[in-house]
């Protein structure tokens, strides 16, 4: 495992791209990010060959699988795993979204955003700080992208992502595509959002692409990241410094050449931009 900093632009690791990363010392990757459900097998040849990545390449991890803003139980169990591999190998962070999967009864194929409510505010902060505590140390909220807006909402979304972060001690994982997904489905401003959200909190970018469905657009991952978020991130960049980023392909994932090609836009960016980030210490 290695013990260097995370900064720079990250690619996350896919199954159908670890051996021909293993095999090319030539790959120039700053780090990447690990989505654990994938790997979260005792033993055997996943293991062997996470472990591996961790000896040439700095990770993060990522889930999708904790249900934070659920009613059920906090799965200890599934936490706990988690924290083992990261400890295993040598993962810096770990980041979560701002959702709900379902309950103890049904589990949908997705993540469900949360009532923007005083109430919801406290029952998911509650639950990050048990994570917290499971994990010990701070995790990263990510947001999520949306398709239709609860009619109980109190506050915006950056307000409640703001007061989340504040009430549970957290950093966030700002999602510039989910951000934009969710400003073009609602018709709202994408730019309200991101001046919401505390920048000084954000430890880590995530930028992917959508599926334009006729009257909205779908957070799909299977395809480049659109001009227009390229936009919105450079100007985020610009305001708030170098924060790591890290491109995010789920479906039709392309090849390992083209996806780091991808990789280079964003570390070109940074390159070009030379404000140092103020927000949170991006090496630990």
């Amino acid at each position: 495992m290695l013990a260097t900093a995370i900064a720079g632009a990250g690619i996350g690791l896919r199954i159908p791209h670890v051996q021909q990363i293993l095999a090319d010392d030539s790959v120039e990757i700053p780090w990447l990010e690990v989505l654990v459900d994938n790997w979260l097998v005792d033993g055997g040849l996943n293991q062997h060959l996470l472990n591996r990545i961790s000896e040439r390449f700095p990770l993060v991890f990522h889930s999708v699988g904790l249900s934070l803003g659920g009613a059920n139980t906090l799965d200890v169990d599934y936490l706990n795993k988690i924290k083992s591999l990261k400890q295993a190998c040598g993962g810096h962070w770990y980041s979560e979204h701002a959702s709900f999967s379902g309950n103890d009864d049904f589990k949908v194929a997705d993540l469900l955003p949360l009532p923007y409510t005083a109430e919801a505010v406290m029952h998911i902060s509650n639950r990050i700080k048990q994570t917290q505590d499971i994990m010990g140390e701070r995790i990263l909220l990510e947001n999520v992208s949306t398709y239709m807006s609860c009619q109980h909402n109190e506050l915006s979304e950056g307000e409640f992502i703001a007061a989340i972060a504040e009430e549970a001690d957290c950093y966030l994982l700002l999602d510039i595509n989910n951000a934009f997904v969710t400003s073009v489905n609602l018709d709202q401003q994408l730019q309200s959002f991101l001046d919401a959200v505390p920048a000084q909190r954000v430890k880590q970018i995530h930028l992917a692409g959508f599926h334009q469905k006729g009257d909205y657009l779908l957070d799909a991952h299977n395809h480049p990241v659109d001009p227009q978020v390229w936009n919105a991130y450079q100007r985020y960049i610009e305001l708030n410094g170098n924060i790591p980023t890290m491109i995010e392909w789920d479906s039709e994932i392309p090849s390992l050449n083209r996806l780091l090609q991808e990789r280079q836009i964003a570390a070109d960016i940074m390159q070009f931009n030379s404000k140092p980030s103020a927000g949170v210490d991006q090496c630990a």
